[in-house]
């Protein structure tokens, strides 16, 4: 397989600039702080961390088998390959499913379980590489396989919960949902396992290297665009104390109180019309805290995303028809805008799972006569 490629200078060159993007995108990640695709937005330092020591995984692999690239014996050869594959395990393996994981924010999750994981192939691995012999390796491929199909069902059930988590503290979710990210790279993990499973020569080759730049270029994006939610934004002031002597008793917390205080301070303030407003700061605005709070809604059937963009969607529906009543002249995406979304699509997913209709419709039915 080695010996078309040696003679390819084209490959050489390709196989030369992607260890540099590689090595680059690594550097890059841990001392740049402030982002340059997104520069309103704080990404996770972990991620970010976490990322370019994968990125380094990938540069120093390619460093690893450059040797390959040139005429050395076949002995030496087959000992930089079997040691090269045992190296991917213990190092770009393991550190693509920690970025998977490190980019679900809702907790810290432990990283043990890759180790056990990954200690079959390791230690098979290991005697490929003290007998000089390939005779494990489809071994390897099929375990390697089922251990990513077994990985993407994983995070299937993982982000499940992580939108549940999300849904239930945010009530804004531009930059902070990664089930895109996770559609992409287990397409690419596939893809990438498949074709290796089935497929050698200089086409696999100049393959592989396309996809990692696809792959080094798609994370650095993910990475840049993800925001931050360990860190929360500057916090909302209290509302105007206007409760009475029996509101700042301990029975304040029950859920028939926070119903009438989230009446008197979020929904007649307006403070649902704030960017990025938190279930932690919607709870210390109204005097309560967020176990209480998210209590409360789930006795309601509803999560605090939803609740606050079904207000958000009531008070597009009230700046329409004063707008319309009025005659002034006006765009769905002004009025949404002012209604507290930062996004028109976010609010069109959010106003027909209110109404049962997109706002095209809606807004055609309103213009109706006799509506």
């Amino acid at each position: 397989m080695y010996d078309q490629i040696r003679e390819d200078t084209l490959y050489i060159m390709l196989y030369a600039v992607v260890t540099a993007i590689a090595m680059l995108a690594s550097c890059y990640l841990l001392l740049r702080r402030a982002n340059a695709i997104a520069p309103d937005i704080t990404s996770p330092i972990r991620l970010r961390r976490w990322t370019a020591a994968f990125f380094a995984s990938f540069a120093l692999n390619h460093l690893w088998y450059m040797p390959i690239l040139f005429h050395i014996s076949s002995d030496d050869v087959t000992m930089i390959d079997l040691t090269g594959g045992l190296l991917d395990c213990m190092t770009i393996v393991p550190l693509a499913i920690a970025v998977l994981f490190t980019m679900l924010q809702d907790r810290r999750r432990t990283l043990w379980p890759i180790a056990v994981m990954l200690a079959p192939v390791i230690v098979a691995d290991l005697w490929c590489v003290a007998a000089r012999s390939y005779a494990l390796q489809t071994v390897v491929y099929v375990y390697f396989l089922l251990m990513c199909i077994g990985l993407i069902i994983y995070m299937a059930h993982t982000l499940g919960q992580y939108d549940r988590w999300l849904r239930d503290n945010f009530a804004d979710l531009e930059h902070k949902e990664v089930w895109q990210s996770f559609l992409v790279l287990a397409i690419i993990m596939m893809v990438f396992t498949i074709y290796a499973l089935t497929s050698e020569g200089p086409t696999y080759q100049f393959a592989m290297q396309v996809v990692i730049v696809v792959l080094i270029g798609y994370l650095l994006w993910r990475v840049e665009t993800l925001s931050d939610l360990s860190t929360p934004a500057p916090p909302y002031p209290r509302a105007p104390e206007t409760r009475t002597p029996e509101a700042r008793t301990p029975e304040t917390r029950t859920p028939d109180n926070i119903g009438l205080l989230l009446q008197q301070h979020c929904i007649d303030t307006q403070l649902y019309l704030q960017h990025d407003l938190t279930l932690a700061q919607l709870a210390k605005a109204i005097g309560t805290n967020r176990t209480y709070l998210g209590q409360f809604f789930s006795t309601q059937g509803v999560t605090y995303n939803a609740y606050i963009n079904g207000l958000r969607v009531g008070h597009f529906v009230g700046l329409y028809q004063a707008a319309t009543a009025d005659r002034h002249s006006f765009t769905a995406q002004q009025l949404a805008q002012e209604s507290g979304f930062r996004s028109y699509r976010t609010f069109s997913e959010a106003f027909k799972r209110e109404t049962g209709q997109t706002v095209t419709v809606w807004m055609k039915m309103q213009q109706e006569p006799g509506e």
